[in-house]
This record gives structure tokens, sequence and C-alpha cells, in this order.
């Protein structure tokens, strides 16, 4: 498993059982995921609703499969899963998408999530200006907001949390 790696700096997953290494992410990139993250905790904490975590850490969730969303919350009812890592499925992940990395997340880790039943899912694309939010439903995910520059993302599983691009970009 990705936990049981060496330390490294670079974001490391496992794939199928095949160490998926990626470049350590750049400093807007960062930005992105912490004022996302930022809010989300305020709305959770706010709430009382559960925990919100940010990579690296491994999301464990089979044998074959670890992975490390950018942002990562569990409600309290979920807390079970949280151990040395996370072992389990939690209520919402987060990736933000960066060089390189369009593929993995559009396809590949969306595939990956649906198929364990996270129930949301927010793709947080830089370059575009977009945000997408993904619920869970029938025949699998399903867009359910989508926002670009000016428009507001809100969530089916948070009822009242949102975020927008201006709340994403760090203002100097």
């Amino acid at each position: 498993m990705a936990a049981e790696l060496t330390e490294s700096n670079s974001p490391t997953e496992l794939w199928d059982g095949k160490i998926i290494m990626s470049p350590a992410p750049t400093p807007s990139y960062q930005d992105v995921v912490l004022n996302f993250a930022t809010l989300l905790k305020g709305f959770v904490r706010s709430k009382g609703l559960g925990k919100v975590f940010v990579s690296p850490l491994d999301l464990v969730l089979s044998e074959r499969r670890a992975v490390q969303p950018d942002v990562t919350y569990i409600s309290k009812g979920r807390f079970a899963i949280i151990q040395d890592t996370i072992r389990g499925v939690p209520d919402l992940v987060a990736e933000v998408i960066s060089e390189g990395t369009w593929k993995r997340d559009r396809v590949e880790k969306k595939g990956l999530y649906e198929q364990f039943g996270i129930a949301e899912y927010w793709i947080i694309d830089p370059e575009a200006h977009t945000i997408e939010v993904f619920v869970l439903g029938r025949k699998g995910y399903e867009l359910h907001s989508r926002a670009g520059v000016g428009e507001t993302a809100a969530s089916k599983l948070l009822s009242g949390f949102s975020a927008s691009w201006d709340q994403l970009i760090e203002v100097a």
C-alpha cells in the first residue's frame, strides 16, 4: 500500500498494485486545494458534521487501491474509517486537476470513487476555471452542479455548502 512505502515528497498512490508517483504540487495548485479545504472545513465545523483532511493522506479502498485525494470529508457516522490512514469510503472527495492529471482525475479516479460508492466528487479545474460536483445516482455519477468564473457550485450532500471560483484563487 502507499501508506507502507518509504517517505517521499511526491504524491504516491497504489493503482491495481502498481505505484504511481506524481510531481510535487505547484504553489498555485496548493492555494486552490487549501482554499477549498478551508471553506469546506469551516462549513463542516460550524455545523458539527465531521472532519476534513487534505493530501497527502492515504485513502485505502482495497488491497490494490490506495489514493490520496486532495480533500476528503468524513461524516461523524463514518469516523471508524479514520485509522492509521483512511480505511474505507469517505462521504466526499475533491481533486484539483494539475498538469498531467486531467485523465486520471476526470476518468480513472472518477470511476474509482464511483465504484466504491463515494457519495459526492468535486473536480476543480484551475486551467478551465471550473468547479464540477458529481453525486452518486442509480446509474453512477451524475453532474449536480457546475460553475465557471462568477458562478457558484453547490453540494447536494452538504446542504448549504457552495464554492465559487473567486473563493478558490488566492488574491494577493
